[in-house]
């Protein structure tokens, strides 16, 4: 598996992906993270255009889709219930989805994004029980709650380089 940054080429596939992610979500009992409706084709576009979305893929394969943020993530200046590790400079991962086909992908991904900070937030909702197993698992430390802009709160996760 390699990852590379997304191209609006790839807007079909994104898309599919996250069809599947949003059937897999609603599923297993987290219908109100995504619904139908999220990302949006214009988020997804959005993030392509910022250069954030980045892609797992086997061979000419997509997999998966994740998008990294870096700088301030506006949703996380306000922490409830905890506190962030560091104030530290930090990478936002958000939108991580696959096509369920092939296993790793949320670590891969994970092992990648540390390996571009040492420093890093995430966060899921309250619903999403294997995001929080996955991000838990691979050494995110709950932090308390956060809201998204639509004003719905969100597990708050935080990985710091324990070098750092």
């Amino acid at each position: 598996m390699y990852i590379r940054k997304a191209t609006l080429d790839d807007l079909s596939k994104i898309m599919s992906i996250y069809k599947i992610a949003q059937d897999f979500m609603i599923e297993s009992g987290n219908p109100n993270q995504w619904g139908h409706n999220n990302p949006s084709e214009e988020k997804v576009k959005e993030d392509i255009d910022k250069k954030n979305s980045y892609l797992v893929c086997n061979g000419e394969d997509i997999h998966g889709v994740f998008v990294i943020f870096k700088g301030i993530e506006p949703t996380y200046k306000h922490i409830e219930n905890g506190r962030w590790l560091n104030e530290d400079e930090y990478i936002t991962i958000h939108r991580i989805a696959s096509d369920g086909t092939q296993k790793g992908i949320f670590k891969f991904l994970i092992d990648y994004c540390k390996s571009k900070s040492e420093n890093i937030r995430i966060d899921t909702h309250h619903d999403n029980k294997i995001m929080q197993k996955l991000i838990e698992r691979n050494g995110f430390q709950k932090c308390g709650r956060i809201y998204v802009t639509d004003g719905s709160p969100r597990i708050a996760y935080q990985w710091m380089n324990p070098l750092h």
